[in-house]
């Protein structure tokens, strides 16, 4: 019987406390087996203790300084398995999703990937938006982390993991997945939670999300694109 590569879930969570305990309950059902790593970068809404109470010692839970790329790099850290699985605690998982990352990443030549997205909601606009941004992955290999990447951890190290950059740091990961192999987005989809879309509007996110990625996609600096985005955010 083949070996089965053992994968690790790192979360890096903010003030979360009202979604995690849900969203590792999700985890339980839809990726057993999964080592779970909840990284906290400063929480003051009781997110850390969530994340204890409901391992009960079958996880980890784990304090970072604030910023997901520090966050998320701690909990690569501390993770033992030879894939790992990057997630926002606003998501909602396809079925079997570990098998399908198993049967991917069984191509050796690659490097890893990231599922399609899905915004939780039903008007045309978030179509729009989730459309632009599955077809930014497979016309550019631009990934965010809404899209729940996956990787070899050989990879992630050769890489460098997370830049501690400003803007972009899901996006430059993916790309510098890039020169250790290849990369593939999964048919299936990942649902995220529109929260960041209502929150300046569902029209001016797209937009600005679409416009922040075309740019980057022409190699503008990212220091540059964190301004724009503080600009017009």
């Amino acid at each position: 019987m083949a070996e089965v590569a053992p994968v690790s879930i790192i979360i890096p969570v903010l003030n979360e406390a009202a979604l995690l305990e849900g969203f590792l309950a999700h985890l339980e059902e839809r990726a057993p087996g999964a080592e779970r790593v909840v990284v906290d970068g400063g929480s003051i809404d009781g997110t850390l203790q969530v994340a204890r109470r409901c391992f009960r010692g079958e996880g980890r839970a784990l304090q970072s300084p604030r910023g997901r790329a520090l966050q998320m790099n701690r909990g690569a850290a501390a993770a033992s398995g030879s894939l790992l699985w990057f997630l926002h605690a606003d998501s909602r998982l396809p079925p079997d999703p570990l098998a399908q990352i198993r049967t991917a990443m069984r191509d050796p030549a690659l490097a890893g990937g990231c599922f399609r997205l899905g915004i939780d909601r039903p008007e045309p606009i978030y179509r729009i938006s989730d459309t632009l941004g599955n077809l930014g992955v497979d016309l550019f290999r631009i990934a965010l982390g809404d899209h729940g990447i996956f990787c070899r951890r050989s990879a992630f190290t050769a890489a460098g993991g997370y830049p501690d950059v400003p803007l972009l740091e899901d996006a430059e990961l993916y790309r510098r997945l890039q020169r250790f192999g290849g990369v593939r987005q999964l048919p299936a989809a990942i649902e995220t939670s529109p929260r960041r879309y209502e929150r300046h509007g569902p029209y001016r996110t797209t937009f600005l999300y679409a416009l922040i990625l075309a740019l980057y996609a022409a190699r503008v600096p990212i220091s540059l694109l964190a301004r724009l985005y503080r600009r017009l955010a």
